[in-house]
C-alpha cells in the first residue's frame, strides 16, 4: 500500500467492447477528464496495439477522492449513456518499490 503522504496509486486495465472501440475511447476521454475534481490525476495512459485495451496509471490524493470519482454524477451519466458498450475495468492498487 502507498504511504499516506503519497496518496493512492492505481492501475486500471480497461477492456473496450470489441464492437464499440471508438465509443470506449471517447468514454474514457470523458471520464478521465473528471479526475481532477476529486484530487486524482492520470499519470500514464497506454493503449494496446490493437486499440482494444487501455492501461491507466492513476494517483489520488486520498481514498475519499477515489470514492468521490466513482460516485461523480457526470461519470455515472457517461456510463449510463454508453450503455452496453461500456468498457469493463479491473482496478489494482499498487505501490512504488
Amino acid at each position: 500500500m502507498s504511504a499516506p503522504d503519497e496518496g493512492l496509486l492505481l492501475v486500471a486495465v480497461v477492456d473496450l467492447a470489441p464492437d464499440a472501440v471508438d465509443a470506449g475511447h471517447r468514454y474514457e476521454d470523458a471520464v478521465l477528464g473528471l479526475l481532477g475534481r476529486h484530487g486524482g490525476r492520470l499519470e500514464r495512459r497506454l493503449h494496446s496495439t490493437d486499440e482494444r485495451t487501455e492501461v491507466h496509471l492513476i494517483r489520488f490524493a486520498s481514498r475519499a477522492g477515489l470514492a468521490g470519482f466513482l460516485a461523480d454524477p457526470d461519470r455515472l451519466a457517461q456510463r449510463a449513456a454508453i450503455g452496453d458498450a461500456a468498457p469493463t475495468t479491473r482496478v489494482i492498487e499498487v505501490h512504488d518499490r
